[in-house]
């Protein structure tokens, strides 16, 4: 299970903070580190020298017990409700393979790779269609007549949530969006620990966490009003795991305490204090290509295609020749759903009364440029990262009883 694995829960969760510090900007994106950490892992077990050495630094565990750990959290994956994840491995009839460590795959697939490109593709293609509800319809392009061996994952995220939004216009006020008339979501309740305010050394951060129903949530975050994208994640992530101190809700004082927060105390029938919810849905896509990165992802020298770096894979040597990922995640008024196909390949080298009461209102409003994260509730394993940078306008009439946010 994910949540007896700490190892591999800290080792993702650091990767996923790290990438997004390097990776993301304005403009909206997704990532999966728990889609790369695997595969990362089963070429660790593998190979040898420097590139065993820097694959042990990104995975943050030790090489010898690295195949089993990533089978492991495939499996584990696999297993947490609203999760499906598979492994995919094709390769060419000509290229060796040591079945030590085949056998020890979890495979989903194990295919032929036969040089033409077009062909190869398009079984690989149907590959991620099927492994990913069709919301990833094409494998990230790794594949060249050069290609002795693939390696993909594919990670599917759903979750429905325990209370929905409404649909509904937002029109911000004040930021990047300011003056324009987006699609919006709100929702209203009690005041819970759900809102908080970690005091980070960027300053504070507000975090909502959207409860799913299934174990599954998933945290929108926003910084200071134009504080980068990919900080704000890196904070995220640690204020996640508990990392720096945090406000409660209720001890927040009247005014603007936070980003995107205003505390104020309105007319209320019972004084049960009030969490008023603005935010905006959204489908965000991600093209990354890892070896921009490859010291992050421990693949510096494995690129090198002047020798061989895994021994434990093939008599044969192979270097990286390709390592990408494809992503998306879409946000809306009844849940969160999003999917990543991951790619490394080898080549050789109303108006009522007034109420009697006062109470509470906290309104969270995220309505400029935010981040989420999709977590696995109970171990806290962060399982998607991204960045909304450009909202959804809104270009239909308004409906009967639609209120515009502001």
């Amino acid at each position: 299970m994910v949540t007896e694995d700490t190892t591999a829960v800290r080792a993702v969760n650091a990767m996923t903070a790290n990438w997004a510090r390097e990776a993301v900007g304005e403009r909206g994106t997704v990532l999966t580190a728990a889609g790369v950490w695997p595969a990362l892992a089963l070429l660790a077990d593998a190979a040898d020298g420097t590139a065993r050495r820097e694959l042990e630094r990104a995975l943050g565990i030790g090489a010898d017990s690295a195949l089993a750990q990533g089978r492991h959290l495939l499996t584990a994956l696999g297993e947490l409700p609203g999760v499906d994840s598979a492994l995919g491995l094709w390769t060419r009839q000509e290229l060796p393979l040591r079945p030590e460590w085949l056998n020890r795959l979890p495979l989903d697939t194990h295919g032929a790779l036969t040089g033409d490109v077009d062909a190869d593709l398009a079984r690989m293609n149907a590959w991620a269609a099927r492994h990913t509800d069709g919301m990833i319809e094409k494998m990230p392009p790794v594949v060249d007549p050069d290609t002795l061996l693939v390696l993909a994952t594919a990670l599917v995220v759903r979750t429905t949530w325990r209370r929905p939004f409404d649909p509904s216009l937002t029109a911000p006020r004040h930021g990047p969006w300011a003056g324009r008339t987006l699609a919006g979501l709100s929702r209203t309740g009690p005041l819970s620990e759900d809102i908080g305010v970690a005091h980070t050394p960027d300053g504070p951060l507000t975090t909502l966490r959207v409860a799913g129903d299934n174990g599954l949530d998933v945290h929108l975050l926003l910084g200071a009003e134009g504080a980068p994208g990919g900080q704000v994640l890196h904070t995220g992530v640690a204020a996640l795991a508990g990392t720096y101190p945090a406000t409660a809700v209720e001890a927040l004082p009247p005014g603007t305490p936070a980003p995107g927060l205003t505390v104020e105390t309105v007319q209320s029938w019972d004084q049960t204090p009030v969490l008023r919810v603005t935010a905006v849905p959204f489908t965000v896509n991600g093209e990354h290509n890892l070896l921009d990165r490859a010291p992050l992802f421990g693949l510096g020298s494995a690129r090198n295609a002047s020798h061989g770096h895994f021994p434990g894979i093939s008599e044969a040597p192979l270097a990286i020749s390709a390592a990408r990922q494809s992503a998306t995640a879409t946000f809306g008024a009844l849940g969160f759903r999003a999917a990543a196909v991951t790619a490394l390949a080898a080549a050789p080298g109303g108006v009522p009364m007034a109420p009697p009461h006062r109470a509470k209102l906290v309104h969270a409003r995220f309505d400029r440029p935010f981040g989420f994260l999709a977590v696995h509730r109970a171990s806290g394993l962060v399982l998607m990262a991204g960045w909304v940078g450009e909202p959804e306008e809104y270009g239909a009439p308004l409906r009967p009883g639609m209120h515009i946010s502001r």
